[in-house]
């Protein structure tokens, strides 16, 4: 029987879009969108872990000194310059008298003139009181009036009241001459401390107010790093915990140090703990105030608990779990995680047990109906 042209034509057009299809599909299935998505898995064990905290911070001085006078002058000389070691009680700068060596000398003068006004008091209030005995004694034998001997007795009196005044004027210039003593000694800036001069706010000629630093003193035996720890991960962080320092500029060296305290005021803008971490031995040559540091300290081990790294992690829906796998595929589990190690390992509290399997890494997203095929590693990611 002859097969018209027409259906000739339709059926190799059929044999030849047949194997198309079929082949569209087996890409399609095998690696098309509708493949199996690549997978990494692992069991879950119990493990213990050493948690750990990472911060940065900046060194610092534990204590400075910002040396200045105590009343507002102008700079008249200083002796140490930025980097100078100075020791106790050295001089490391001058203030201008300007006129207190002039009052000293004024008020020196005005107490040589009191004195010599008291002993003139003194031989006056004498006089009065001899002259008062005297006409009392002259009462008892009706020789003078009671108004005589009141006069007398008033005019002892005022001498003595004269007296006392010059007596008080004399303590006044004195404790003024002291106070002029004691701040003509104040213009001196003096190092309270054996140490390292790391700021010269002021130079010779330089008018001061009280009490604005002129030099600025630090103790450069003992340094601390101001850090920061993210509050999230912060839980913990106590003082005398051990923490490893690294500086920025000899980042191949580590220092050994602890938690000196915790402050206790947080930074609410940027969601940091702060934290003064001390040197157990202070590096030489000693690093420049204001460096950068890495610091991580050291928490107390955990007992053991089921275990699952960072990657592992993923949120679905607003929250954090993990992907399960089960006989028919996969499901979605909500887990509540404790504490996390440096190596990116998190116990698990809540949702997993011990022998599960989950997945770690994946191609793509993942849905509850994807399809997988687990292999060794994922093409392009580095575990």
């Amino acid at each position: 029987m002859k097969v018209p042209s027409q259906q000739r034509q339709i059926l190799a057009l059929v044999a030849v879009i047949l194997p198309l299809l079929l082949l569209f599909a087996y890409v399609a299935i095998r690696s098309g969108p509708l493949a199996p998505v690549a997978v990494t898995v692992m069991q879950v064990e119990s493990q213990p872990i050493s948690p750990a905290l990472f911060g940065i911070g900046t060194v610092g001085a534990r204590y400075n000194y910002k040396i200045g006078p105590t009343t507002a002058g102008r700079v008249k000389q200083l002796y140490v310059d930025v980097g100078d070691r100075v020791e106790v009680g050295q001089v490391l700068g001058e203030m201008d008298p300007v006129d207190s060596d002039a009052r000293i000398r004024a008020l020196q003068a005005a107490l040589k003139a009191t004195r010599a006004a008291v002993r003139q008091a003194e031989a006056k209030a004498v006089y009065a009181r001899s002259q008062a005995r005297r006409y009392e004694k002259l009462l008892g034998a009706d020789s003078v009036s009671e108004e005589q001997v009141a006069t007398k007795r008033q005019e002892l009196a005022v001498a003595e009241a004269a007296l006392a005044a010059a007596r008080d004027e004399v303590n006044r210039i004195q404790a003024d001459i002291e106070a002029l003593h004691a701040q003509r000694g104040h213009l001196k800036l003096i190092s309270p401390v054996v140490g390292l001069v790391v700021a010269r706010e002021a130079n010779p000629g330089s008018s001061v107010m009280a009490g604005q630093a002129v030099v600025e003193v630090i103790d450069p035996t003992i340094l601390w790093i101001d850090t920061r720890f993210d509050q999230i991960s912060a839980a913990g962080l106590a003082t005398g915990l051990p923490a490893m320092v690294r500086l920025r500029s000899r980042h191949e060296q580590r220092f050994k140090g602890r938690v000196l305290r915790l402050e206790p005021l947080a930074d609410s803008v940027t969601q940091e703990m702060l934290a003064k971490i001390v040197f157990e031995r202070e590096p030489l040559p000693m690093p420049p105030l204001g460096e950068l540091a890495e610091v991580t300290v050291s928490l107390p081990s955990l007992p053991a608990r089921p275990v699952i790294p960072n990657a592992a992690i993923r949120e679905v829906e607003g929250r954090q779990g993990v992907w399960l796998l089960v006989d028919d595929g996969l499901r979605f589990v909500p887990v509540e995680l404790g504490c996390s190690d440096l190596d990116g390992r998190v116990q698990v509290l809540n949702g997993l047990k011990e022998g599960q399997r989950i997945v770690v890494y994946s191609e793509k997203a993942l849905t509850e109906r994807s399809r997988i095929n687990v292999v060794e590693q994922v093409p392009g990611v580095v575990p």
